[in-house]
């Protein structure tokens, strides 16, 4: 292809991908170092990671947080902690990510609070919260309402940062947690795409978006994708979504808009891939997994965040984080990749293999529509089931030897690893005591709030008007804010609709907030 040239005849590049590390662990305070330190180191973006007790609606002293505070990510459960998680870090110049599902609505509120406390014009807030909670039935299981209020959540999520929030992405349709959990590249394109379909129906549904704001909200919808180490197909599903998407809402939502209807996705490349066998080998296939999603100009992933080559050991440290942010540099800033236009354009191997996925994919998601959609799918289990089926299939393969893995079921001899010659200095632990301190801090801040002589009324008040609009059908971000606002922890949030309406139970499987 023909290299483009500025006026000066020198070469013009592209601007870089987002460059993110996945991040966050023992308690905010700390983890606000670990993201100032990375941002220090060329970082572009913020990606953070919660512990299960944030990610299920528990406080982090509830009965089934225990032994779960601070190790997966960072305990968040109240405005104090979201102070001390982005302290002396601008939200109004920052992207920021935050994996976050069924209490997705909650974080943001407390997002939004933190900047407007920091003086940011929230109307000016880049970032996305993941949101998917379809994905959450299917592979991950950190669901805490049943699929109809779920969506609701997510609906007023959408809606409300449409009006207030407009570089926002409310939600972050995810097929990476699909091939985790076995999907092939049809059935990860037909189930994130049968989700999208599935959440802009209600949105649009549910008449809080006039019809010609539609693409707006169709401008808003991310992805996340996975990219597994099959360097040609992952590349050409890439092109697939693409084409899919633009075709959906096109044709169902009427968006003409081409700006609109352009495949935004950010990518982790697959931990599932990554092993515990000669570890060594992992930086490698994260480097091909990066390329994947970084050669094709056409379909070049938004955002890029990198596992550390570690990771199947245990937590990365912050060297390790340092490794994987330096392979994203050198491709962007030492290589010519973004100096040229599509390179695979005009390829009949890759045009032969997008086209029959593009064919393959929508023939299923046809097969979800005429079931009802993805809810529908969802309860009657059929996605469930053709997963498990799936990774069934390919753990199969690997053990019949058909699908290799080097240094797991073939190459397996090895010279002693350096890197690993000390487990303990390999990887980083948590402290056992951080969760001690995390449940004081957080009880010294209900103390302030709730208990004389500082009892206060305006957490009460804002909590019980919370139920009320859980009792109808208007929007439940106003309230959240307040919520946030009055310095309500997580567990309150959480249990305010569930004490407000019957049907906001615990889902079948899924875990009640406390």
């Amino acid at each position: 292809m023909t290299e483009r040239q500025n006026v000066d005849g020198a070469r013009e590049k592209d601007r870089p991908w987002l460059m993110r590390t996945y991040a966050g662990h023992s308690t905010a305070e700390a983890s606000n170092e670990l993201y100032r330190r990375n941002l220090a180191k060329g970082q572009t973006g913020l990606s953070v990671a919660f512990d299960l007790p944030t990610q299920t609606g528990y406080d982090s002293d509830h009965i089934l947080a225990r032994g779960e505070v601070g190790r997966v990510g960072v305990p968040i459960a109240h405005l104090g902690d979201m102070r001390r998680l982005f302290q002396d870090i601008p939200l109004e110049q920052m992207n920021t990510s935050m994996t976050i599902n069924a209490t997705a609505m909650w974080l943001l509120a407390l997002y939004q609070v933190v900047a407007e406390e920091q003086g940011a014009d929230i109307t000016k807030l880049q970032g996305t919260t993941q949101n998917d909670i379809v994905k959450e039935y299917l592979s991950r299981g950190t669901h805490v309402f049943p699929p109809g209020p779920s969506l609701r959540l997510t609906t007023d999520m959408i809606a409300y940062t449409v009006s207030h929030m407009p570089k926002w992405n409310p939600i972050n349709i995810c097929s990476y947690h699909l091939q985790e959990a076995g999907a092939t590249p049809v059935q990860e394109i037909a189930y994130a795409m049968s989700t999208a379909i599935a959440v802009l129906d209600a949105v649009r549904d549910s008449g809080q978006v006039p019809q010609e704001r539609m693409g707006d909200v169709v401008g808003r919808i991310s992805f996340f994708v996975n990219a597994g180490v099959r360097f040609v197909e992952e590349m050409c599903k890439m092109r697939a979504f693409g084409r899919i998407w633009d075709r959906i809402t096109l044709e169902r939502y009427g968006i003409q808009n081409p700006k609109h209807r352009r495949f935004r996705y950010g990518v982790q490349v697959n931990s599932l891939g990554l092993t515990e066998a000669q570890p060594e080998n992992n930086v490698q296939r994260i480097v091909l997994e990066m390329l994947a999603v970084t050669l094709s100009k056409d379909a070049r992933a938004r955002a890029v965040q990198l596992p550390a080559w570690n990771e199947a050991l245990g937590l990365p440290r912050p060297w390790d984080q340092q490794w994987s942010l330096r392979i994203q540099q050198v491709l962007a800033h030492e290589s010519d990749l973004l100096e040229y236009e599509d390179i695979f354009e005009g390829s009949h191997v890759i045009e032969a293999k997008v086209s029959r996925l593009v064919e393959e994919s929508l023939a299923e998601i046809e097969r979800i529509q005429e079931m009802g959609g993805a809810m529908a799918a969802v309860e009657s289990g059929y996605l469930k089931s053709q997963l498990v089926s799936s990774h069934a299939e390919r753990r199969a393969r690997i053990e019949s030897g058909q699908e290799k893995i080097v240094g797991v079921n073939i190459f397996n001899t090895t010279e002693p690893n350096p890197l690993t010659a000390d487990l303990d200095q390999a990887i980083q632990t948590v402290d056992p005591a951080v969760e001690a301190r995390v449940v004081s801090s957080l009880q010294n801040w209900r103390d302030t709030r709730y208990q004389p002589p500082f009892n206060h009324p305006r957490p009460c008040k804002a909590l019980e008007k919370l139920k009320e609009a859980a009792r109808g059908t208007g929007n439940l971000m106003e309230a959240t804010l307040e919520c946030a606002r009055a310095g309500a922890p997580a567990g309150a949030w959480g249990g305010a609709p569930r004490g407000g309406l019957g049907g906001w139970g615990a889902a079948a499987g899924g875990s009640a907030p406390g």
